[in-house]
């Protein structure tokens, strides 16, 4: 059934059951014969640090039987097959990691007892790794490590929304997380995390790494080893995450300093890595009001998807979150690109275009609240709060407050900046305009009717603290090359720009030119693949 694997152990009797007598030979002749040959050969590989054979059991082999065999049940727990890998400790937490997993994304949801039992899973498998005086002699695709810490910090996120749900919740259940509260706690995640960074001392790899020296310079014996180096790059990712999740958008960029976001490196070569590190990056740089940086960061990624999208359909695993995390941020580019207007990329406009984009931007170009509300709460992610409710807290549901509270916040920020859009069309339309005309311009688009009585020196008091807030909004600070991601100049992203004299608004219009080649030279790339289709079909 399995002949990649099974073909190069042909006697696998070799690591038989045990004796028929024991308890333990009913356990095992309730594992299917296929489940047994892999798991065997899979413990076989691990030990043997077959890293090829075990990425190809780990991307492909796993989901193949769970889809045909688990599509709606766990797979063998523990219990059932330790006695088949002869008890080896190691190989018995790292399938826990997958079992539990499994139960996360196939299941209707795992229980309290399975979500304890993953964090202990997890706690096992980090002080195997950090706790020895030398790196432990493990070696694991970079693949499996990235969605390992990548689940290491969802199944947090989805824990701090179960806790803080407190609807139909037992008062049993209630007590039973009151007196297991250390359990998926934030400061043991940050603790994890921060101790593989320091472990591995990617930081100082990713500095020298960044000036063009030899990482292994600073790394020590741990951050030599793939295991740790690997391990402390994706914790960096994680802590981005963990960050961004509840709400301090400073401290997610910081963490990041060392790491080229605009540059792909030897240590960012796994797609969803890059696809996740972007979105956060992007939206934090969105809610610290850096417009410009967050749409050159998911201007980037999505091209970078548009190119290479057809590797995610064999890559399955993380598929899902991959196209959802790619349909936020087009949400997202759109919501940057109506508040920050400016020139993108023509596949990008395309893409918009194709995807009905254009409908949501016009809604929100023209002050509808609702529009922007509906895309960011699509768009953003699952916060959730660093404390839980206290025990005695009405049976409420508390995981949507957090989301509100971020969500009130970017409302506030586009409430300020909702008069923006139609000045910004009345000032296309001129090179000089007079306040008072530009006043009633503005007076009679939020009108219904005309007030005779209206006070037009009011209007145009209220106008100019309009244009003072444009001018402000429209200057960010913008990174620069070179600088970290916190790093860069004030500089002014409005595609025009004017000054006011007296009563006159003088306009300069520094709209950049469109770059006709490139969109010519895209034409005719396309126009050749279309001539050749036809000639392969002819023949």
């Amino acid at each position: 059934m399995y002949d990649e694997y099974s073909d190069q152990y042909d006697t696998f009797e070799d690591y038989g059951p045990p004796d028929v007598h024991t308890d333990s030979y009913e356990r095992f002749r309730q594992v299917p014969e296929v489940v047994r040959k892999f798991l065997i050969y899979f413990r076989n590989c691990i030990n043997e640090g077959m890293i090829f054979e075990i990425q190809n059991l780990y991307e492909n082999t796993f989901p193949k039987i769970s889809e045909q065999l688990f599509e709606k049940q766990s797979w063998p727990d523990e219990s059932e097959i330790a006695h088949i890998v002869e008890n080896d400790t190691v190989f018995l937490i790292l399938y826990k990691e997958l079992y539990y997993r499994h139960i996360y994304a196939r299941m209707q949801g795992p229980t309290l007892e399975q979500r304890f039992g993953s964090f202990y899973n997890y706690c096992d498998l980090f002080n195997y790794i950090l706790n020895p005086d030398e790196p432990v002699q493990l070696e694991l695709p970079d693949q499996w490590l990235w969605e390992l810490i990548d689940e290491f910090v969802y199944q947090f996120q989805s824990f701090s929304h179960y806790r803080a749900n407190l609807t139909n919740k037992t008062p049993e259940e209630i007590e039973n997380l009151s007196n297991h509260n250390k359990v998926w706690d934030i400061l043991c995640i940050l603790n994890v995390l921060h101790y593989l960074v320091d472990k591995s001392k990617i930081k100082s790899q990713l500095e020298i790494y960044a000036s063009g020296g030899d990482p292994d310079s600073v790394a020590g014996p741990f951050g030599k080893h793939s295991l740790y180096k690997m391990l402390g790059y994706f914790a960096l990712i994680g802590l981005l995450r963990v960050h961004s999740l509840l709400g301090d958008y400073y401290q997610a960029i910081k963490v990041l300093e060392n790491v080229e976001i605009y540059k792909k490196s030897a240590y960012s070569h796994v797609p969803g890595c890059q696809i996740s590190t972007a979105y956060y990056v992007g939206f934090a740089y969105m809610m610290m009001r850096r417009y410009a940086d967050a749409i050159r960061t998911f201007s980037g990624i999505l091209l970078y998807i548009q190119r290479t999208k057809q590797l995610f359909t064999t890559r399955s695993y993380q598929n899902d979150q991959i196209n959802k995390q790619t349909e936020q941020m087009y949400h997202l580019l759109a919501i940057c690109l109506v508040l920050h207007p400016q020139c993108i990329d023509e596949g990008l406009q395309q893409a918009l275009r194709e995807r009905n984009y254009h409908e949501k931007m016009y809604k929100m170009q023209y002050g509808d609240i609702v529009e922007f509300e509906s895309c960011f709460l699509f768009a953003c992610p699952k916060f959730f709060s660093s404390t839980p409710p206290s025990p005695d807290s009405t049976r409420e549901d508390y995981t949507k407050d957090a989301i509100k509270h971020q969500t009130q916040v970017f409302m506030d920020e586009v409430i300020q900046q909702k008069m923006l859009p139609t000045i910004r069309s009345y000032l296309k339309l001129y090179t000089t305009l007079p306040l008072s005309k530009l006043a009633t311009f503005m007076y009679r688009s939020n009108s219904s009717s005309t007030d005779e009585n209206w006070d037009l020196d009011k209007e145009v008091a209220a106008l100019t603290i309009h244009l003072l807030c444009f001018k402000h909004k429209m200057k960010n600070i913008v990174w620069t090359k070179g600088a970290s991601g916190l790093d860069g100049k004030f500089q002014s992203g409005s595609e025009l720009d004017f000054y006011i004299d007296h009563d006159m608004i003088h306009i300069a219009d520094t709209k950049v030119a469109h770059r006709y080649g490139d969109f010519f030279i895209r034409k005719i790339l396309k126009f050749e693949e279309l001539n050749r289709k036809l000639h392969h079909i002819k023949i």
